[in-house]
């Protein structure tokens, strides 16, 4: 698996654009409505510029967007290391850079919060590497690594409660397009395949709320010559633990992390 992160891995595919031809009034209209406080300007799938809401300020509202938007831009690459990519926005000051690809198309936009996003989830990688050398190591079993969808309602989760205020950030970060991927471990026992969700019960539950049906996922898949059961899932037996609707959600107690970020402030 590789170590470096890469732009495609977090950039945001779906582009909200504008054209050269709306006026200033429009796209500042829409930034009003919206999250976001700037557009890339396209034609077609070409990017002509960009346009921001500094861009706007005192321009006459009924000018074309082209007038006033800045052509000379920095793009990144979807190949590009984040890494890379944050050093452009961090020694340029923008927030966004559009993402074109060989072809001058664009293919998506990373934010300076995508790259903390990056950051943050570098963790993920080295866990799914811990957890497939213990269980080689345990149950003497091969396993690789795949990336995939998975439905929520086939996951059988080992934690039998989640914490309500964490409930609310994983919410949040699913609604602004920041969750990172599960962890499962895929066991198959005669013909069915066991999903043992392993890491991410806050982010699995918050999407079943929001009435997500998939979600993307690192999936171990354990091969052996004969079926194996793994600790995992004695637990979640032992726990009553069938699907995410037997997790239970913990609202009398702040989450563990959280205790302690307050009592360090």
């Amino acid at each position: 698996m590789s170590a470096k992160a890469r732009v495609k891995e977090y950039m945001t595919r779906e582009v909200a654009t504008v054209d050269a031809d709306d006026t200033v009034a429009d796209v500042a209209r829409r930034i009003a409505e919206s999250d976001h406080n700037g557009f890339p300007v396209t034609d077609g799938r070409k990017v002509e510029g960009f346009v921001s809401a500094r861009d706007l300020l005192l321009a006459d509202e009924d000018a074309p967007i082209f007038t006033v938007m800045v052509e000379d831009i920095v793009v990144a690459h979807p190949e590009m290391d984040v890494i890379d990519a944050a050093r452009v926005i961090l020694r340029s000051g923008i927030q966004k850079l559009p993402v074109v690809d060989d072809a001058g198309n664009l293919t998506g936009i990373i934010s300076n919060t995508d790259v903390v996003r990056s950051q943050i989830e570098r963790a993920t990688p080295e866990k799914v590497g811990e957890l497939m050398e213990t269980l080689q190591h345990i149950h003497d079993v091969s396993v690789r690594e795949e990336r995939r969808r998975v439905r929520l309602d086939n996951l059988v989760p080992t934690q039998d409660r989640v914490y309500a205020d964490e409930l609310e950030g994983r919410r949040y970060e699913l609604e602004h397009g920041l969750a990172e991927p599960l962890v499962v471990i895929a066991n198959a026992t005669g013909e069915k395949e066991l999903l043992l969700l392993t890491d991410g019960h806050h982010r699995a539950l918050a999407a079943d709320r929001l009435g997500i049906e998939e979600m993307d996922a690192y999936v171990i898949v354990v091969e052996a010559d004969e079926p194996v059961t793994l600790g995992m899932e004695n637990t979640a037996r032992k726990e009553g633990l069938s699907s995410i609707d037997d997790v239970a959600v913990v609202d009398y107690a702040r989450h563990p992390l959280i205790e302690t970020t307050k009592r360090l402030q």
